[in-house]
C-alpha cells in the first residue's frame, strides 16, 4: 500500500527523496541512513532506511516523528561510450524488449533499474570480440505484459535489420513468456536470412551467480556466426557454466522458477550447444537465405489455453474463435464437456487437443473417450506444446478461409512444431 499522505508531505517539506541520506528522530531515538523506495507491501505509516550496516530498517512515522535531511544523494553523468567497430566482423542487431537479462539493482537504494541495449552490450564486453553491435529497444516491459501487438512490433524490427544487412539479431527477454514470443517469431517471419535468437537471464546481471553474461555471449555467437534460418533460444545448459543449449523456437519451456538450465527442448533433441566459444549443431535445422526477410504479422486474437482440470464445468468453456485444451495423458478431458464441445465447434470454434503431460504426443484414438473427441470435431495437437499450439493456431485462424484450411494448416509442420518422431533430449540433466 502506498506510504500516508502525511509522511510523503514530511519528506516533501524538507525535499527528501530515494536515495538521499536522512536521519529520522521518533521517541528520543534517532536512525541515520538512505532513504529507500516505499515497497508496496509496506505498511502505509513505514518509512524504510538502509543503515550504514547495510541492513534496512522500517521505521513507523508519526505526527510526532522529525524527519531531517543530511545528505542529497550524489548524481553522476555516466560516460558516454562509444561502440567499436571492425569492417572484417559480422554486424547483429540487439533488440530490447525487457526482462531479469535487461535489469540491474542499485544495492544503495535498493531500486531497480533497465538497462539500455547498449548498456547491456557493455556489460559484456567479450561479445565485441565476436561482432560488431547494433542496439535498439522496441520496449521495455516485463515478459508477462507482453501482447500480440509486441510480438508483431518485433517481427517488423527484426525484418528491417535483417534485410539491412544484419548477420543475426538477439533479442533480450524476459524469461517468464520467453517460449511465447519464440514461437510467435517463428510462425510471424519468413525466409530468414540470419539466426533470431532469443537469450534471458534467471538472475539479473550484477548478481555474482548470475548467468547473464554467459547467455547472452553465448547468443552474440550464434547469431553473428552460424547459418542457422530459424527463431532459436539460447540459455544455459546446466546449472554450472559449463556450456549453453540452443533450442528451436517451437520445441522450448521454461521448467523452473529460478535454476540457471530452467529451459528444455520438449519432444526433440535441441539444435546444439555453445560451448567454449564453439557451436556444435546436431539435429537439423533450417538454414539462411539470402533473403529477403517478409514478415506475415496476421493473428487472431480471440483465442485461448485452458488447462482441463477434475470437476470443470461445461460453461468454463468460454466461446472463442479458437481453443487450445491441455488435456490429461493423450488428450483427454471429462465426458460431461462433450456437448459443450460438440456445440462450440458447430458454431465456428476450432479446438486443438494438447497435453498436460509435455512429453510425448496426443493420442486420441487408443480410448473411446478420445474417439468420442475426433468425431466431434477437436483436432489432435501431436506433440506440440500447448502454448506452441496456442500461438499457431492463432495464426492459423487469422489465415484460414475454411474449416477445412484450419485443420490442414494445424496439422502441417510450419516452423519445427511437429516432430515426425518423438525424440529424447540428451542434453537434458536431471534435476535433483
Amino acid at each position: 500500500m502506498p506510504r500516508k499522505k502525511e509522511i510523503e508531505e514530511k519528506l516533501n517539506v524538507v525535499n527528501a527523496e530515494t536515495g538521499d541520506i536522512i536521519r529520522i528522530v521518533r521517541n528520543n531515538e534517532q536512525h541515520e541512513g538512505v532513504l529507500m523506495p516505499h515497497h508496496e507491501f509496506s505498511d502505509d505509516d513505514i518509512i524504510t532506511i538502509k543503515l550504514k550496516t547495510g541492513y534496512n530498517i522500517g521505521i513507523a512515522v508519526d505526527k510526532k516523528t522529525e524527519i531531517i535531511l543530511i545528505q542529497k544523494q550524489h548524481t553522476t553523468e555516466k560516460p558516454i561510450k562509444k561502440i567499436p567497430f571492425d569492417q572484417k566482423k559480422p554486424t547483429i542487431s540487439i533488440i530490447g524488449t525487457g526482462g531479469t537479462i535487461a535489469c540491474y539493482v542499485d544495492y544503495r537504494t535498493g531500486a531497480v533499474h533497465p538497462a539500455s541495449s547498449e548498456e547491456l552490450a557493455f556489460s559484456v564486453p567479450e561479445i565485441f570480440n565476436l561482432c560488431n553491435v547494433k542496439s535498439q529497444v522496441a520496449y521495455q516491459m516485463l515478459s508477462e505484459n507482453i501482447e500480440v501487438s509486441h510480438w508483431q512490433t518485433l517481427a517488423e524490427r527484426i525484418t528491417q535489420e535483417l534485410n539491412s544487412g544484419a548477420a543475426g539479431v538477439v533479442i533480450p527477454h524476459g524469461t517468464d513468456t520467453l517460449g511465447y514470443t519464440a514461437a510467435a517469431l517463428s510462425f510471424l517471419l519468413k525466409n530468414l536470412s540470419g539466426p533470431v535468437v532469443l537469450v534471458g537471464a534467471q538472475r539479473s546481471s550484477d548478481r555474482p551467480s548470475s548467468d547473464a553474461a554467459q547467455n547472452l555471449i553465448a547468443a552474440a555467437s550464434v547469431a553473428a556466426t552460424s547459418d542457422i534460418g530459424e527463431v532459436v533460444v539460447v540459455m544455459h545448459g546446466e546449472i554450472s557454466d559449463t556450456f549453453s543449449t540452443i533450442h528451436r523456437g517451437t520445441k522450448v519451456r521454461k521448467f523452473h522458477t529460478s535454476r540457471r538450465d530452467a529451459f528444455q527442448t520438449i519432444n526433440d533433441i535441441p539444435l546444439g550447444k555453445v560451448e567454449n566459444n564453439t557451436i556444435t549443431l546436431r539435429a537439423p535445422y533450417r538454414k539462411k537465405t539470402k533473403g529477403p526477410v517478409t514478415t506475415d504479422i496476421l493473428m487472431e486474437e480471440d483465442a485461448a489455453i485452458l488447462y482441463f482440470y477434475p470437476g470443470m464445468k461445461p460453461e468454463d468453456i468460454p466461446k472463442k474463435k479458437g481453443i487450445v485444451l491441455a488435456g490429461t495423458g493423450l488428450g483427454h478431458v471429462s465426458t460431461k464437456l462433450l456437448s459443450r464441445i460438440r456445440t462450440l465447434i458447430k458454431d465456428g470454434t476450432a479446438i486443438v487437443m494438447t497435453s498436460q503431460c509435455l512429453f510425448g504426443r496426443t493420442n486420441m484414438r487408443v480410448y473411446s473417450s478420445g474417439r468420442d473427441l475426433i468425431k466431434a470435431g477437436v483436432l489432435c495437437g501431436e506433440d506440440m506444446l500447448p502454448e506452441t499450439a496456442y500461438v499457431k493456431l492463432m495464426w492459423v485462424l487469422a489465415h484460414a478461409k475454411t474449416k477445412k484450411e484450419v485443420e490442414s494448416l494445424m496439422m502441417t509442420n510450419i516452423a519445427g512444431e511437429i516432430a515426425e518422431r518423438t525424440k529424447n533430449n540428451t542434453f537434458i540433466r536431471p534435476y535433483y
